[in-house]
């Protein structure tokens, strides 16, 4: 092959001057960067390469390059990393989906925390407790899964399948991340029912239930040997046995807070936090935007000291949080966003003794983290739950306390 530029790697700075789009450089990759790629430097400058794993050496090209990063394409692998394995899927590359599977998993879990680590370092500005870590099954493990419509113009037959990184949705009869339910159902695709009018629809499968938007939207499934109404159209998480061991968590924190005053579940989608912990406080307040995910919830905490508030959070400070000594516990499990700024303060200055934030973005947690111990709480414990594995998603758990003020 011949390279408009090759560069030594090396512990000392390399003069890269000019660097443009389609320049072809040798990179010694270092970690993997939120998102799944791989990161190398060349004269200092980041450099993302999409599918390149720790501690290997490759050939790339540049095909984005900007002020202060740029983006490659992986060419050739020349120093195999020691922890890159083989792909099991054959869409792997193709779907939009997973993003790490050319990693072995236990040092998928390593990436992970390091990346925890990394953004309370960076945003949130100082060093918090090692996460511990509840790792999951890697194969066969989600439950939930959105596919997309393909619709064609000829009248020929809808069929459904993943979206790529192009856009473009990607024909498959297989995923061996899903549940074996879903798996047997991408083998069979006739059998599921698709929506009239939506491009996009979402399918759960747990044990023998399937639930599907365009079929059987509705039912239960047990978690922790207690049934939970859901809806297919409404949020709910996609790994199950990992779900049982974030509750587990949040039950032990929620043991020692204190029982006499009610507890919060905000952003509480069909009410899953407070199903399992509502019963060790006084009355549980059940906050959340979506009306259609609040009805459910009063479904599911049917005959419980409830109160529910269909209501956006930027409401919630009005609406409860500035009422002080209103609550003993809150656990909270925004989007992937976090937490708005004037939330977050509002949280920081009138927030429970003990709050328990379940979040998707590391960076988000760490800047919101940096708000609340900034108002006076102190993280008590980090934990990573993987949810996700095969991706670069990441779900954590951040613990806070702080004193009541009398």
């Amino acid at each position: 092959m011949e390279l408009t530029r090759q560069v030594t790697f090396s512990n000392k700075t390399t003069n890269i001057k000019n660097m443009t789009t389609g320049d072809v450089y040798k990179l010694r990759l270092e970690s993997i960067a939120p998102g799944g790629d791989a990161l190398g430097r060349l004269d200092g400058k980041p450099v993302f390469v999409k599918g390149g794993a720790p501690d290997e050496t490759v050939l790339c090209s540049i095909a984005e390059e900007r002020k202060t990063w740029a983006r490659a394409k992986l060419l050739e692998i020349t120093e195999p990393s020691p922890v890159r394995t083989e792909k099991t899927c054959p869409s792997y590359g193709k779907c939009g989906g997973c993003n790490l599977q050319h990693i072995e998993y236990n040092a998928q879990l390593a990436v992970k925390t390091n990346i925890i680590k990394d953004s309370f370092r960076r945003i949130g500005g100082f060093v918090p407790p090692d996460p511990e870590i509840f790792s999951s099954s890697p194969w066969e493990y989600r439950n939930r899964m959105q596919f997309h419509c393909a619709r064609p113009a000829n009248g020929e037959k809808i069929n459904f399948g993943l979206k790529g990184d192009d856009g473009k949705i990607i024909d498959i009869t297989d995923c061996p991340v899903a549940v074996p339910g879903i798996r047997e159902l991408l083998h069979k695709k006739e059998v599921l029912p698709l929506p009239l009018e939506k491009d996009r629809f979402t399918v759960f499968c747990k044990d023998a239930m399937l639930l599907s938007e365009g079929g059987r939207q509705r039912g239960k499934i047990n978690i922790l040997e207690k049934e939970i109404l859901l809806d297919a159209g409404l949020f709910f998480q996609s790994n199950c046995s990992v779900l049982e061991k974030l509750i587990l968590e949040l039950q032990k924190t929620a043991e020692g807070a204190e029982q006499n005053l009610p507890m919060a579940d905000l952003y509480c989608g069909v009410g899953l936090f407070a199903f399992f912990l509502g019963g060790i406080f006084t009355k549980t307040v059940l906050a959340e935007e979506n009306k259609s995910a609040v009805s459910l919830a009063r479904e599911n905490l049917k005959g419980t000291n409830a109160e529910f508030f269909a209501l956006r959070d930027t409401e919630w400070p009005r609406a409860f949080l500035r009422k002080k000594d209103i609550f003993g516990f809150a656990v909270i499990d925004p989007p992937r966003t976090g937490l708005a700024p004037k939330l977050a303060s509002a949280f920081a200055q009138d927030g429970p003794p003990v709050l328990a934030y379940v979040s998707c973005d590391p960076s988000a947690l760490a800047r919101d983290s940096k708000i609340l111990t900034g108002g006076g709480y102190k993280i008590q414990k980090l934990a990573f739950f993987d949810f996700y594995p095969q991706t670069s998603h990441i779900e954590s758990l951040a613990v806070f306390t702080k004193q009541a003020i009398t």
